[in-house]
């Protein structure tokens, strides 16, 4: 039988995350677990306690790191929970401002009308509703696939609103727009966090990224098949197109060149795509000081207060929840599943997982353990968590921004869709391991 000081003297031993874990009591990582739990609940039963979703995940979020430097003993211990939130409000901070930056040409583009106009440039004037539902399939696999799927949402998300379509049959568009957008963003560094973090690893190649679109793209084409089924009318697409100015033109390529940018300069010096965002945004915001438009009637620093704040509220109270899981290492155990099972289970596990934890410290967690798979394991493993959370409203961020847009878009609602969404996930799923087999071979 081990002495009874050798628990502790284990503990003395262990580096300082592993120390962290040792002397932290117990019961406190229960109660860490059940805030975790507590915070997820109240964005689930939004609709029933009539309380916001972000007021509920920031206040759960910041109290469980006030309770974890509370009950970590002082020295080393709570030492590296300082470093650990330090590097937690820095990832966080980093994707806050992508998104500012992201979602401020979207605001200064759909106030100008140059989103309306694009929308109404590619739509007849009158279209079946099937048709209507691949139309807005394809239009949202190929721009997320050049956008942040945060954009790609709330423009797609633009384009089914103006039409004015029964709550049912939006629901069925917002669900789509969700699993496509998502679906896009996984072949390109610029779609998806999560595939430029495995990209970056050394993982994948571009081009075995690259091969993950056909897939994907069957699999959003099956989803809009499940889902038109019993649509039969006809939209009369009413054109609203407004008076296009050179500046709102010329933002607008900045806009798209910027996104490209992105692609390329990361590619070739790996330059973060955060900071291409902030330059094109300070070119959009020299270029309108140029043309006037910069003026007290219309100042252009006006649209960054435009920005979806209830949604980046939103994703910083998850995150810090997710970051304090991570520091407690509870997180942990998601990576032994891989001695359990075979790696193509447990990266269909994982995708499933994605849907109820962020996908970013998910994937990050499996980097870090030191996982070793073959290039088409890392293939399957980059579609399920890019894919995975379209399976829940709340597993992604393009099905937050839909919540957020969408009336009558809850986790009830959109879970009435799951059988659809688990065919499409599935064939997908099937789809790139096969195509990461051929790879391989």
């Amino acid at each position: 039988m081990m002495p009874a000081h050798a628990a502790p003297l284990a503990c003395g031993l262990q580096p300082p995350f592993l120390l962290l874990r040792c002397s932290m009591p117990v019961s406190l990582t229960y109660v860490l677990v059940g805030l975790a739990v507590l915070a997820l609940a109240g964005v689930v039963l939004e609709e029933k306690t009539h309380v916001n979703k972000a007021k509920v995940t920031l206040f759960f979020g910041t109290l469980s790191w006030v309770l974890l430097f509370v009950f970590t003993p002082e020295g080393v211990e709570r030492e590296h929970v300082l470093e650990s939130l330090n590097e937690n409000i820095a990832e966080i901070a980093g994707l806050w401002i992508f998104l500012v930056a992201a979602m401020t040409f979207v605001a200064y583009l759909n106030k100008k009308g140059m989103i309306e106009n694009l929308i109404y440039l590619i739509l007849p004037k009158r279209i079946s509703e099937r048709a209507l539902l691949f139309l807005t399939a394809v239009f949202c696999f190929v721009f997320s696939s050049l956008a942040d799927n945060i954009t790609a949402t709330l423009v797609s998300i633009t384009l089914i609103l103006s039409l004015q379509l029964d709550k049912a049959k939006t629901l069925k568009f917002a669900t789509l727009v969700v699993f496509s957008v998502n679906s896009g963003g996984v072949a390109l560094i610029t779609g998806d966090v999560t595939t430029l973090m495995i990209f970056l690893a050394g993982k994948v190649q571009i081009l075995q990224l690259l091969m993950l679109a056909l897939p994907a793209f069957v699999a959003v084409m099956l989803l809009a098949a499940m889902l038109s089924i019993g649509m039969s009318g006809q939209v009369q697409v009413q054109s609203h197109r407004t008076e296009v100015r050179g500046v709102d033109v010329g933002i607008a390529l900045i806009f798209f060149g910027t996104i490209l940018a992105t692609i390329a300069l990361n590619f070739l010096f790996q330059i973060p795509p955060v900071l291409t965002f902030l330059t094109g945004l300070s070119v959009m915001f020299l270029v309108a000081r140029f043309f006037s438009e910069d003026n007290d009637s219309d100042p252009i620093l006006e649209y960054v207060r435009q920005v979806e704040f209830e949604t980046l509220l939103f994703f910083l109270g998850i995150l810090l929840l997710v970051g304090m899981l991570k520091d407690i290492q509870v997180l942990d155990g998601l990576v032994r599943i891989y001695e359990g099972v075979p790696p193509i289970v447990a990266n269909y596990l994982m995708g499933v997982l994605s849907a109820a934890i962020d996908n970013v410290p998910l994937t990050a967690a499996l980097l870090k353990s030191g996982l070793e798979m073959g290039v088409a394991e890392w293939m399957v493993l980059t579609y399920s968590v890019g894919v995975g959370g379209s399976l829940l409203v709340i597993g992604s961020a393009a099905g937050i921004v839909a919540m957020s847009k969408v009336p009558g878009l809850t986790f009830g609602s959109y879970l009435k869709y799951i059988l659809y969404l688990f065919v499409a996930f599935n064939a997908g799923y099937a789809g790139v391991y096969v195509m990461g087999r051929l790879v391989a071979g």
